[in-house]
């Protein structure tokens, strides 16, 4: 491991200019992939490429990449803990807390080629962003517009936008296993917005229950379960992203579980059941008051330690 005798900053510098170069190989073999793929007429040819394709260079080459990056600088991650089985030839649905643009690279890097290759629920904007955005589009990852609260209180048929992008995306992911990530939230955390947004817990925000229940509901029958994960990292005068990037590997804790499907929140309408939403959002809000807690003892953890 090179970060032994590489400083700080130079460890940062050549970890982003190592993973900037993993991105462009592998998107070089995606990028021909990807247009035969929007070429193709049928849905099921189009699963196909995806499923023999463009999962493969995502799963092998861009991750087998990124992982010797992080071999190399960094050394292996330590402070990992899952509870439960997981299997590569099922999908899943992946529930995290969002603390820093490094949640995705960690979460990739931990997760790895245990799992089918992620899809996000990612911002509409980043569609423009080049090589990420078209990666995105042909791997079928659905765009989110996130519009404000104000602009849903004006225009209430906004919310059923983000909605049906949940559905449509969930529909193509039913023909190969897939692993649909979901941060709850809807953005990163940050005291501020959770004061903004009246959080009722200490390191998280309020979770937002719709596009998870979408979800569930559009692929519940084919998942084999979800997995509640907590990132976790220590206090420190680097931003999380940076110290990422530098090798503050022993300031990262990441704990997952696997949890089955709730089968009586599958099939419920969310939109229109008012109870059923009710019993959906207590669910939830349970796992997230269970997170914070979980967030306070690791973090307790880590000023015990120094």
């Amino acid at each position: 491991m090179l970060r032994r005798w590489l400083p700080a900053p130079l460890t940062g510098a050549l970890t982003f200019v190592l993973l900037s170069c993993a991105l462009l190989t592998a998107f070089a073999l995606f990028l021909p992939v990807g247009l035969v793929k929007a070429l193709v007429p049928s849905a099921a040819g189009r699963a196909f490429i995806a499923r023999n394709g463009l999962d493969p260079i995502a799963s092998y080459v861009w991750w087998g990449l990124n992982r010797l990056v992080f071999l190399l600088l960094h050394g292996p991650r330590r402070d990992i803990r899952i509870e439960g089985e997981l299997d590569r030839a099922r999908s899943w649905l992946v529930i995290a807390n969002h603390q820093s643009w490094s949640d995705i690279p960690i979460l990739l890097d931990v997760f790895g080629r245990r799992i089918p290759f992620f899809r996000f629920f990612i911002k509409k904007q980043m569609q423009w962003v080049p090589v990420i955005g078209f990666a995105a589009w042909a791997l079928d990852m659905p765009f989110m517009r996130r519009h404000s609260q104000a602009a849903v209180a004006a225009r209430p048929e906004l919310r059923l936008q983000d909605l049906e992008a949940t559905r449509r995306a969930c529909a193509k992911f039913r023909r190969i296993p897939v692993t649909v990530v979901n941060f709850v939230e809807g953005t990163r955390f940050t005291p501020a917005k959770r004061a903004a947004r009246g959080a009722p817990f200490r390191h998280l925000l309020r979770p937002k229950a719709a596009g998870l229940s979408f979800a569930l509901n559009a692929m519940g029958d084919q998942l084999a379960g979800i997995i509640d994960v907590t990132v976790c990292y220590a206090p420190g005068p680097r931003s999380r992203l940076w110290g990422f990037l530098c090798g503050d590997q022993r300031n990262i804790r990441v704990r997952a579980r696997v949890l089955p499907v709730p089968a009586d929140l599958v099939d419920g309408d969310y939109q229109e059941d008012a109870a059923f939403r009710a019993r959906f959002q207590d669910w939830v809000n349970a796992l997230w008051a269970r997170k914070d807690a979980e967030i306070e003892a690791l973090l307790a953890e880590f000023r015990a330690a120094g």
